[in-house]
């Protein structure tokens, strides 16, 4: 596997991880009455600041993974693998490993630099395969 691909796996992994981190205080928080329902209304209790954030974080990743697995995946299928393009995804990865406490803790701005690093770094590999 190229290590853009086991990137990519990894940073699923993450999404899974993040997925825990959140729930487990969103079912403390809110409860599970409420969490395993249709959701047609507000929870009557609300979340901690920290568990939004986490469910925040998580939501974030969503959307990152999604322009970074195109970016894996156009390198992938043209072949342009490189040892740039695997710093790229491994800085990516790190980014978003930093984020998940960064953004639980609040950490302004911190939080956005750190958030920044893993979008620059997938979008230089999308602009690498066009090269």
């Amino acid at each position: 596997m190229t290590p853009e691909l086991t990137v990519l796996t990894l940073a699923a992994l993450l999404q899974v991880l993040q997925f825990a981190l959140y729930a487990v205080p969103a079912n403390r928080d809110i409860g599970p009455g409420y969490t395993m329902s249709a959701r047609d209304r507000d929870p009557t209790r609300k979340m901690s600041v920290q568990t939004a954030r986490l469910g925040r974080a998580f939501d974030n990743h969503f959307e990152g993974l999604i322009l970074f697995t195109i970016a894996v995946g156009v390198i992938q299928m043209s072949g342009q693998n490189s040892t740039f393009t695997a710093i790229c995804a491994w800085t990516y990865l790190i980014a978003r490993i930093a984020y998940v406490p960064a953004y639980a803790l609040g950490l302004r701005p911190y939080r956005t630099l750190i958030w920044f690093v893993g979008f620059a770094a997938t979008t230089l590999m999308l602009v690498t395969a066009l090269l």
